[in-house]
């Protein structure tokens, strides 16, 4: 009989010890499944450096752009730029420039599903852009030029303030984080003017922030920028 309580504790034992290291394991793995890793929430600011580039090669172009976004949720974004831009169109028989202040607000979301500690983006996104500029239309030929009856340049400026475009855009773009917090992109966006105002007798052939109207009223852009996340809180 000593013999049989001796066995039953033992294999007692052994089965609680056995118990035991599975409730073990089991907590362990409840643990790591449930493991959240956080990443940094904030406002994220920079410059568009495509466009002083461009200046150093077209004498006829100077601009600036600042952008920024706010991250609302893990895919979610809301983004606005803010510019300046002055460029000279020259035609057949015009010659004009346009400068003058922009801005464009809108969203993007991040189709891009990182790995652990990450912060890429592939995004699409929406913005609604507003200008207000000045066009002066700095000479021009008239139209009836021939051989027997030449026609003058005139070059008596004239300068029209009070412009104004609005325009909407689908945005596609790439974004990376190179260093700790700093961000490289590039974008390219599709345009469609919804309204433009126009001078007395004359046209608006550019407007900041959209760049060159054409007949179509529609256009394309593109974006290489630069940018700092300023972390708020990690989520």
């Amino acid at each position: 009989m000593y013999k049989y309580i001796t066995s039953i504790c033992i294999l007692f034992s052994v089965v609680n010890g056995f118990s035991q290291e599975q409730k073990k394991d089991t907590l362990i793995n409840i643990k790591k499944d449930t493991l959240v890793y956080k990443t940094n929430y904030g406002i994220r600011v920079g410059v568009d450096i495509s466009k002083p580039i461009l200046a150093q090669f077209n004498d006829r172009y100077s601009g600036l752009e600042l952008v920024g976004d706010y991250r609302m949720s893990k895919n979610f974004y809301i983004a606005a730029e803010l510019g300046y831009e002055e460029e000279t169109t020259k035609e057949d028989y015009t010659n004009s420039t346009s400068k003058g202040n922009y801005i464009k607000l809108g969203f993007n979301y991040n189709a891009y599903e990182n790995w652990l500690d990450m912060n890429n983006e592939i995004f699409v996104g929406f913005r609604y852009g507003f200008s207000a500029f000045e066009q002066t239309l700095n000479n021009y030929t008239p139209n009836v030029n021939t051989v027997y009856f030449p026609a003058d340049e005139i070059t008596a400026s004239a300068t029209t303030t009070g412009l104004n475009a609005h325009w909407s855009e689908i945005v596609v773009g790439l974004k990376v984080e190179a260093f700790k917090n700093l961000f490289f992109s590039f974008s390219g966006s599709y345009k469609i003017l919804m309204n433009v105002t126009e001078p007395d007798d004359f046209k608006t052939l550019y407007s900041p922030g959209f760049n060159r109207i054409f007949e179509s009223n529609t256009g394309f852009g593109f974006n290489y920028t630069i940018s700092y996340l300023i972390p708020f809180a990690k989520k």
